[in-house]
């Protein structure tokens, strides 16, 4: 691929946005390549867990490339979202943001559709469309305040002002800021914790998770939760036996995926 670099590792795969020249900001030909890179992703049986970063020091992703736009050429997003992330609904498999840098705009709703932010010492967040004329419309005006609560979320929307590692930590949306150097050893290691783990167990988990969002009562979540299709496949799974017998016998269990 052109705009996209990708490396197996284990069960991981690392996602790294490779146009440093426009600090990573994407245009239709980098968000194809994307949308194509999670769609094999999501239907890869051996991969468990996917960290999305970007290329160089400076940025994770400046978000839409407006200097290609602004040269004429049109503008679209595949049907799965910005980077083909932001309107995937159905991949249960976790996500990692490793946010090395600038993450504005799009690339601010790239980590906030990801599970978890972890970001270096010198990462700054904004949703700063409207000064611009545009506004954050690949999921950052619904994910932001489901994240961080409604009046936090707006002083960030409605200022377009940037935010830095440490006050997403203080907000909420990061989960760990480290040094640059190590952004990709951090991710790849919290990677590991999380291949250790259940596959489907995760996955029932995340997609728990996300309807609950979405639902209107507690009640409604906990009583439906059953019906959700990644909760059904953890129930028939050989993983759901596998794991009280590793515990019986003291040991490690082995994960299938299955």
């Amino acid at each position: 691929m052109e705009h996209v670099q990708i490396e197996r590792d284990g069960r991981t795969l690392i996602v790294t946005i490779n146009r440093p020249e426009r600090m990573n900001a994407l245009h239709p030909p980098a968000n194809a390549e994307l949308a194509q890179v999670f769609d094999d992703f999501a239907a890869d049986p051996d991969l468990w867990v996917a960290i999305l970063t970007g290329a160089g020091d400076r940025a994770f992703s400046a978000g839409n490339d407006l200097r290609f736009q602004a040269e004429g050429n049109a503008v679209a997003v595949p049907a799965t979202g910005f980077a083909g992330l932001t309107s995937r609904w159905d991949l249960d498999k976790p996500l990692i943001a490793a946010v090395n840098g600038v993450a504005m705009g799009g690339g601010f709703e790239i980590a906030l559709a990801c599970d978890i932010i972890l970001a270096s010492e010198n990462a700054t967040f904004a949703l700063p469309e409207p000064k611009v004329g545009l506004a954050a419309l690949a999921g950052g005006l619904h994910r932001l305040p489901r994240t961080i609560g409604v009046k936090r979320a707006m002083g960030m929307i409605l200022t377009g002002r940037s935010v830095s590692a440490a006050e997403g930590l203080a907000l909420g949306f990061v989960h760990e800021v480290v040094p640059q150097a190590g952004l990709l050893d951090a991710a790849k290691a919290l990677a590991v914790q999380i291949c250790a783990l259940s596959p489907l167990s995760l996955r029932a988990s995340k997609q728990v998770v996300a309807n609950s969002l979405d639902t209107a009562s507690l009640q409604e979540a906990y009583e439906g939760q059953m019906a959700h299709s990644a909760v059904k496949a953890l129930w028939k799974s050989e993983d759901l036996r596998e794991g009280p017998l590793a515990f019986a016998q003291k040991r490690k269990p082995e994960w299938k995926g299955r």
